[in-house]
């Protein structure tokens, strides 16, 4: 169970994004429904992308008007759609100028990104909301998990090297 409902605060988006992906394992992502039905999520799978050297990262590409979200400080929604019907969940993470997010790749009973946004009803609305004053969307802080796994990112074979880091953490 969550710890008395327990926000995360604006600093814990603040560090790096390869402190921030495994800390979010076991935390719960708390969605409230325009029907006035608040659900909570266990995180279970994410995946680190790390600035613009990254060749996984969107942010790789440059700064445009799709990663601009990217490049603010960390604790805001960067969504995107992919195969026009799956809305993805990614984090931001660090500081001004640091392009980083976390990928929530998974929550317990919905294993894969695409049913994580499909779950929550995500679209275009959520990008660049506030995971500190969101009425919608936020993390609330849980127990430490007691093991954590890695391996590679999945679907990033065209990223070179970079296909090969060990950035998604699971449990």
């Amino acid at each position: 169970m969550p710890l008395k409902h327990n926000r995360l605060p604006q600093n814990f988006f603040l560090r790096d994004v390869l402190d921030i992906a495994p800390d979010l394992l076991g935390k719960y992502l708390v969605r409230c429904f325009e029907d006035g039905r608040t659900e909570r999520y266990r995180i279970t799978e994410t995946e680190a992308y790390s600035g613009i050297e990254d060749l996984a990262c969107h942010a790789s590409k440059g700064r445009t008007s799709r990663t601009e979200i990217m490049f603010q400080k960390g604790g805001t929604v960067y969504v995107y759609l992919i195969y026009g019907m799956y809305w993805m969940l990614n984090l931001v993470t660090g500081t001004e100028g640091d392009p980083s997010a976390v990928l929530i790749r998974g929550m317990e009973g919905f294993p894969g990104p695409g049913r994580v946004g499909r779950q929550l009803h995500l679209d275009r609305s959520f990008y660049g909301e506030s995971l500190i004053n969101s009425e919608r969307l936020w993390i609330e802080d849980a127990e430490p998990v007691a093991e954590i796994h890695t391996s590679k990112r999945i679907g990033i074979d065209y990223a070179g090297e970079w296909a090969d880091k060990l950035w998604r953490f699971y449990i």
